[in-house]
This record gives structure tokens, sequence and C-alpha cells, in this order.
């Protein structure tokens, strides 16, 4: 048996915000008999529905999802956190017979379930993290970011100034090891991974995406996103939190807090989510084995692209649409 034969199926469709990837994702488990492993940062904290753009039942179309609300917004949830139950779900999935579907749009998620990167601790030093984290309180966060940038520009390229956390582990793993964790990034990703790999990743026209993404903003908005922040504020969570560094909580508590306008909350917001965007079309670039699937090249006929991605399914991993699986012993 080749070795491809011997690994299981895994199929990864992801892709920037607002690109259509979740309603892709479900299309696809109903034809093969799938189940949706979710991949989104955000979507794992309970009582972050609008602002995370959290799927719904309905939107599930009976489809089983996983690894959504399964955390509190007070804990501080982490990629190895993730990993270690993603895994679990994925597993499980098998053994039901099921096809494995890992979506969503925070590439560092994706990655470390693909590659089954190992996040053994290099010897982390507390106190190495305490000092950097002092720093970032008396200092702030854009001098930290700054520290970062002129050991590892790579690094500071790719993570924002306000993700805290993200910052600190890059600045401690250098300390640690004299390694620029973007260097350690990059050989990660040559790993091979413990799957056969089908991987899309859904995208549009720059423009195009941008309409939808500043669209979406306005559906959070009239769906009631500021009263969601504030009923997590009354429940005790702060912006220093790591779940309150997703966009759109750290904007509308501005809003809130009277240090910038309700009408600039929202711009920011639609700008930033732009960023983000950019920034998750620049991780995906760099997976090699990637499929881009194109939503103005199908002339936005989403039944064309969902039957490029099936035929391709098919041809990679011999997973035919309305055929019965089988479990993966």
């Amino acid at each position: 048996m080749s070795e491809r034969k011997e690994r299981k199926p895994l199929i990864v469709i992801a892709g920037p915000t607002a690109s259509g990837k979740s309603d892709m994702a479900v299309e696809v488990a109903r034809r093969i008999g799938g189940e949706v492993v979710s991949a989104d940062s955000m979507q794992v904290y309970r009582n972050m529905d609008i602002g995370s753009a959290k799927i719904t039942l309905e939107e599930m179309m009976g489809v089983p999802h996983h690894m959504i609300d399964v955390a509190d917004p007070t804990e501080a949830f982490d990629v190895v956190r993730y990993a270690e139950m993603a895994r679990e779900c994925i597993s499980g999935i098998y053994r039901r017979g099921h096809v494995p579907i890992l979506c969503g749009g925070t590439g560092f998620y994706i990655q470390a379930v693909t590659r089954d990167i190992d996040f053994t601790e290099t010897g982390a030093k507390p106190e190495i993290r305490q000092r950097l984290e002092t720093l970032a309180t008396e200092e702030g966060n854009e001098a930290l970011h700054a520290r970062l940038a002129s050991v590892d520009p790579a690094a500071a390229a790719e993570i924002h100034p306000n993700n805290l956390k993200r910052v600190v582990r890059a600045l401690e793993f250098y300390e640690e090891t004299g390694m620029r964790i973007s260097d350690h990034n990059e050989a990660e990703k040559l790993r091979p991974s413990p799957y056969d790999l089908a991987f899309y990743v859904m995208t549009d026209d720059r423009e195009k995406l941008y309409e939808r993404i500043d669209r979406r903003v306005d559906f959070m908005m009239a769906a009631g996103l500021l009263d969601e922040v504030a009923f997590l504020k009354a429940m005790g969570l702060t912006r220093d939190m790591v779940s309150m560094q997703g966009l759109g909580y750290k904007e509308m508590l501005d809003a809130m807090d009277g240090t910038t306008t309700y009408e600039e909350a929202v711009r920011i917001l639609k700008r930033d989510s732009r960023h983000y965007a950019k920034r998750q079309i620049t991780w995906f670039k760099r997976e090699k084995e990637a499929i881009w699937v194109d939503r103005s090249a199908f002339g936005g006929d989403g039944g064309a692209m969902l039957a490029f991605i099936l035929k391709d399914i098919e041809e990679r991993l011999g997973i035919v649409a309305g055929e019965p699986q089988h479990p993966f012993a």
C-alpha cells in the first residue's frame, strides 16, 4: 500500500473573511458525508456570536460542526489547546465513517493540524514572559511590536501590534532559542502532513471581497454587535483579555468607552477587517498544496465552484459525492 493510501483524508476549505468558505464547507459536507471542524480563533468562544460571524444552526443545514463554543471568553484559548482538541474531533469523525473538513481563516490553527506541529515548550522561562508583558503595560503594544520588528521583521509583518500574546510569544521564542520564530514557522511548513490533504482556498476579486466585508460589518451592526459587546462587558470581560482582542470587539469597546465615536468605530472595523483579509491571503499563498478557488474565475457561480471542488476531491482522494463512506480505521 502506498504512503498516500495509508494516510487518512482531510479536506481543508480556507480563505479570508467573507469569502464564502463556511457555506462551501457545508455544501461539500452534505454531498460527501462530511463533518466540519472550525478553524477560527474567535468562534471557539461562547457568547461571541455576531462579531465572530459564527455559523448558525440553520446555516449548518444538519451538518455536524466541531470546535465552536468550546471555551469561555474569559479563557486564554491558544493554538496548543486548539490543535489537541481538533485532532480529537477529527479522530471521532473517522470512527463514524465520515470525512473531516477543516474550515476557517485562522492560518496558524490550520497549519497546526495539517502539519501536526509539535508545540512542546522550548524550556519556557516564566520570567521572560512576565518581563515582556510588563514592558507592554509600561511602554505600550506598539513599542513591544517595534522591538519584535528589530529582531524578526517577518514575524512583525504578520502579527498585528494589538495581538499582544503572539508578539510576546515571538519575542520569548527568540530570547529562549536565539532563533527567529518566522524561520521556525517556515521550517514547520515543510513538515510532511500526516493526512492525505485536499486543500482549497476560497477567494475573489479584491474589490468584490472588500465590498462583502463592508456589507458583513453593516449586517453585524444591524444584528446587534454593540449589544453583544455590552453583554460581554457586563460579564466582566475587559479589553486586555485575548478574546476581546478580536475584530469587532475592541472597536465596539472603544465606542462604548467614549474614546471614539460609533461611526468612527464602524469605519475602523471595516478598514481593519480588510487589512486582516489581506494578511490571511498572504498567509495562504505560502501553502504550497493549496488550490485557489477564485469566485471571479467562475463568474460568481457557486454551483460551478462546488462542482470543481467535488471533482477535485474525487480525483485526489477517491471520495465520490453521493456514495457512502466507510470507517477510516
